[in-house]
């Protein structure tokens, strides 16, 4: 099954965020700092959550220009590697995840491909890209993931950051 057709399912087991939960989660998930360490460890942290789910997804993270993580799960393809592509550049562009973008529009009555004035082939408003956003700095960076109906990437990756701030953080 392709993203495109994935992502107007809605399974049972994840239920939609509201534009304001999406909000409320992006002020709630900034971190103290991210380093090329943090960045090691969260995409181990979020490849074991895929790996439990089976989830045959790819993983990338990025700190500015700079490609920190990338893991291709088996089942993944090297169009999840173009989804990521397109659902980070949504994230660099509006400073705020895909999915939020997305509902965005929908909430207006439109979608991103007919209103954004963007080529679709380079952006794309799917769930999945979420900004990596430190405190005191803003967006410093993207965590991607694609290959799941785009409300379970997204949640995915919100699951994800959560487990990942709950550890200690030393001062590096």
């Amino acid at each position: 099954m392709t993203e495109v057709t994935e992502a107007t399912q809605v399974t049972e087991a994840v239920k939609p965020p509201t534009i304001p939960e999406l909000e409320a989660q992006e002020r709630r998930l900034m971190l103290p700092h991210f380093t090329y360490d943090d960045a090691w460890a969260f995409g181990n942290l979020l490849v074991e959550l895929a790996r439990r789910r089976s989830a045959p997804v790819a993983v990338d993270i990025r700190r500015g220009g700079q490609q920190l993580f990338h893991a291709a799960l088996p089942g993944s393809t090297p169009d999840n590697d173009a989804w990521i592509d397109r659902k980070r550049r949504v994230v660099e562009r509006y400073g705020c995840s895909s999915y939020l973008v997305g509902c965005r529009f929908r909430a207006k009555g439109t979608t991103f491909e007919e209103s954004s004035r963007l080529d679709p082939d380079a952006y794309a408003a799917h769930g999945g890209a979420f900004p990596i956003t430190v405190e005191g700095a803003g967006v410093i960076g993207t965590v991607v993931v694609s290959g799941l109906p785009q409300v379970e990437d997204h949640a995915l990756v919100v699951e994800a950051l959560e487990q990942f701030m709950t550890r200690p953080w030393s001062s590096s």
